[in-house]
Order: C-alpha cells, then structure tokens, then sequence
C-alpha cells in the first residue's frame, strides 16, 4: 500500500512539475508559420511589447528563433543613457519602455534631434514622474497605435486587425486616435497637405501598380515607414529599399 502511495505521489508530482513549467515558460521557439502577430495573440501581449523584450528594429523573425514572451526581471533601473551611433529617440524610449514625449519632456528637448555622447536622463524626481494621457502627443499616440498591428496579413478590403489592405490599415489606425481620414490611398492623396519631406506620424505615398499613388504608409523616423504591405502584412519597411524608393511620390500630412 505503501509503494502504491509513494507511486501515486511520484506521478502526480511529475505531473505537477511538467505543468509548472508550461505555465511559467517565459521564452517561445518561433516555429514554421509564426508572425509576431500570432505570438503575440497566443501569449496575450501586444507585438510592441515582444519587439520590446526581445530589441527587435523589426518583424522579421526566424524559426527556431528564441523570443522572451513575458518581461524580462526588473532590475537596477539605468537613470541615464549615452547616446550611440544609430540612436534615434524613438529606439531608446522603446528600450526602456517610455514615450518620446516623455524622453524630452525630461531632458527639455525640443526636436528630435540627438549626438552622438549626448547623455540622456532616463527618470526625473518624484514630484514631476506622473505623466497623464493628456501629455502624449498626437503623433505618439499614431506611432504607438500603427506598431500594435506589426504581424497582421494583407487582406485585399480589409480594414479590421483580422486582415488589413494598405488604406485599411491607415484609415482604422488614424481613426483610433481620433483623426479621420478617407478609405483609398487616392482620395487620401487629395484630402491631406504636401510637405517638402516627411515628419514622424505623416503619410508617405508610392506608385506602385498603376500610375498614381496607389500605396501609402506611415512615416515613423530614421527613413522607415510602417504599412501593410501585399507581401509582408504590416510591417516596417526603410524607405532605402531600392523596391520602395524607386517609387515614392512624397509626402502629405494630417497635422
């Protein structure tokens, strides 16, 4: 009887330890077929939040691929950071998961332009942390909606997260923070204003099919736009690509 109990006990404890780790996995082996987007759906996270984890600059990801699927251990938080070839504001408030409203508002910028060595604060005393919605901008709050789509396939029509086109995915991402623009990249061309070059947040078109613009995207800095591409689903893309640049026409915002 004894054994019997002892046998009983080892199984459900194996049984015990093997869903324990299930449950506590913190990292995920990207398989055949995967999209941030999927993941992201599977594990309850938004893709920012995955992009954040992992320090991905993309959607890109790979099978076999090992992604962080929960927040990394918090540690000493850094106060400062000095800045590096390649930095943008953007990249290092996503780091370390803060606005780029906020990064300035601390280090009483007033564009977005950094150098090389320059230091910046990360965190500012206790009586000025409190940062309410009302404090980030319009502009972030558009880049912050655009990049919770990463992942999302290309559905002709679509204008919904279960499938997006390229004018689809402008006109629900624009909505969602309260701007209303029209539902084809034409008639989007014609409603917004030109600008000599484009701004973070404006709207960047393209010849592609027919003559015209007849694709657009969203400018989001550093020469990348992110869209919903035919072949990629939503995803950033630079603006460098010998694809793209052939092809843009300029640039027009809502701002």
């Amino acid at each position: 009887m004894r054994r019997k109990l002892l046998t009983v006990a080892t199984a459900a404890g194996i049984f015990f330890t093997a869903f324990s780790g299930q449950a506590s996995a913190s990292t995920y082996s990207v398989q055949s077929g995967d999209t941030l987007w999927k993941i992201s759906q599977q594990y309850k996270v938004t893709v920012n939040q995955l992009m954040s984890w992992n320090k991905l600059s993309s959607s890109t990801i790979y099978v076999g691929q090992k992604l962080s699927v929960s927040s990394p251990v918090t540690q000493a938080s850094t106060t400062t950071y000095t800045v590096k070839s390649g930095d943008s504001l953007w990249g290092i408030a996503t780091k370390n998961n803060m606005t780029v409203s906020q990064l300035k508002s601390i280090n009483n910028l007033s564009s977005d332009i950094i150098y090389v060595g320059q230091v910046l604060k990360l965190s500012q005393t206790t009586t000025t942390t409190t940062t309410t919605a009302a404090s980030v901008s319009k502009v972030d709050q558009l880049i912050a909606e655009s990049k919770k789509y990463i992942g999302v396939p290309y559905v002709w029509g679509g204008s919904s997260p279960s499938g997006f086109d390229c004018s689809g995915y402008l006109n629900y991402v624009y909505s969602k923070v309260g701007i209303s623009i029209p539902r084809t990249v034409e008639t989007i061309w014609s409603a917004t204003k030109p600008v000599s070059s484009p701004r973070v947040g404006d709207l960047v078109f393209f010849e592609t099919y027919k003559p015209g613009p007849s694709h657009a995207g969203i400018y989001i800095g550093d020469n990348k736009f992110i869209h919903a591409g035919s072949s990629t689903g939503v995803t950033i893309t630079d603006m460098n690509n010998s694809y793209w640049k052939a092809r843009y026409l300029g640039a027009k915002t809502t701002f």
